[in-house]
């Protein structure tokens, strides 16, 4: 699995990550890589950072790799975006794009790549998972079977529970590997 990671955006997106952003910029990318380092060694998913170099960077879009993790910085001129649009059309295998960016999720999707929220991504990589997938907010429930009051019949409904569109299927799917 290739998952390609909004660096600022997913700075901007954690708290703990911005905390160290509002030091310096480079501040904030370390404390994003000192975060994605374990979780890469103990997924060992393929991850690239992609970070905004448009306003001051260089001419030439720049590589850089640590602790396994590759690092990409547009060139001046070129947003983060671009880059992370650029290679989620080559992708080739699994790929999932981390970022809060509707623009970029909708092009990705549009690839056949998933794509996580940044603020669920950094959940999981801090190892706090939150509610179950089965969890929905309009219904209250967390997925498990409620049980009726003492003197009531039972209304749960039999049946066939309802299915999950393949896009949610799909989703879930990924989400679970992260």
């Amino acid at each position: 699995m290739h998952i390609i990671i909004d660096g600022y955006n997913l700075i901007r997106q954690s708290e703990q990550l911005r905390r160290a952003e509002r030091l310096t910029l480079e501040e904030g990318r370390q404390a994003l890589l000192r975060l994605l380092i374990p979780y890469r060694e103990r997924k060992g998913h393929r991850l690239t950072v992609v970070f905004d170099g448009w306003e001051g960077g260089s001419a030439h879009e720049e590589r850089d790799r640590a602790g396994g993790i590759d690092i990409l910085y547009s060139r001046r001129g070129e947003k983060a975006d671009d880059v992370i649009k650029r290679l989620a059309e080559r992708s080739s295998y699994e790929l999932v794009v981390v970022t809060s960016d509707r623009d970029i999720g909708n092009f990705v999707e549009r690839c056949g790549g998933t794509v996580v929220a940044s603020p669920t991504f950094a959940a999981i990589v801090a190892g706090n998972h939150g509610p179950s997938p089965a969890f929905t907010p309009e219904s209250g429930r967390d997925g498990r079977d409620e049980e009726p009051e003492a003197g009531r019949r039972g209304t749960k409904k039999k049946g066939p529970a309802r299915k999950n569109s393949r896009r949610e299927r799909e989703y879930l799917k990924r989400l679970v590997k992260l």
